[in-house]
């Protein structure tokens, strides 16, 4: 045989084992794929689910607590408060701070404090404390504000005057009650904005349930 022959034999045999090591590779890569997806489907049959494990139902709002006195602030404790950035209103969850010419507060007698994103709901907490904050009861509150939207000050909502039915839509974009500390600021908005001026007083859980197009949910303290 020659040299050349020789080579050519080689070449042959190399070429066949190559072929039968790469069949055998492929062999036992598909013999591991399959019991990779095996394991996979078991594992996906047998996981806890994730709404079982503390998901909350889209039906409750979650809430941040109130925010607590500040000793070291010099100010006191019962005086109106600037908005925290992060304070939560306790009826819808919106941030107060970012529509501050709406914004109301109610303080406990211990210092804590809670921010409305409006004057409407402020009042719908004082309807229902109970539903908002569990634990809590209205003999609780101290002191309650709400801005003057002539002057964009703190006024006391007991003493304040409210506008119902006027053309302004608060934040939530539904019907409100702007407040004003003078109660001819209060008409002359009326007339301008259309709305009658009520004190406190009027404001009852009918004229509240009319205003209030939130739908229904469950509410949990966070």
């Amino acid at each position: 045989m020659t040299r050349k022959g020789l080579l050519c034999r080689c070449r042959s045999f190399l070429s066949g084992a190559t072929t039968s090591r790469q069949r055998s590779s492929a062999r036992l890569i598909a013999a591991a794929l399959s019991l990779a997806a095996l394991l996979l489907v078991a594992l996906l049959l047998t996981r806890p689910s994730v709404t079982k494990i503390g998901a909350v139902p889209d039906d409750i709002c979650v809430m941040a607590p109130p925010q607590a006195y500040d000793p070291a602030s010099g100010q006191a404790m019962l005086a109106a408060r600037a908005i925290p950035k992060d304070a939560r209103c306790p009826v819808c969850g919106m941030y107060p701070a970012r529509a501050p010419q709406w914004a109301a507060q109610l303080i406990f007698s211990n210092g804590d404090a809670h921010f409305f994103d409006s004057p409407l709901s402020l009042y719908l907490y004082l309807n229902a404390v109970r539903r908002y904050s569990p634990g809590r009861s209205a003999s609780e509150i101290a002191a309650t504000y709400v801005t003057d939207t002539e002057t964009g000050q703190w006024t006391p909502a007991g003493q304040a005057f409210y506008v119902h039915g006027s053309t302004a839509l608060g934040p939530m974009r539904n019907g409100n009650l702007p407040a004003f500390a003078n109660k001819r600021a209060a008409e002359q908005f009326a007339q301008q904005r259309g709305g009658k001026v009520r004190v406190a007083g009027d404001i009852s859980p009918a004229l509240l349930n009319a205003l209030d197009t939130r739908p229904t949910h469950t509410h949990s303290m966070q």
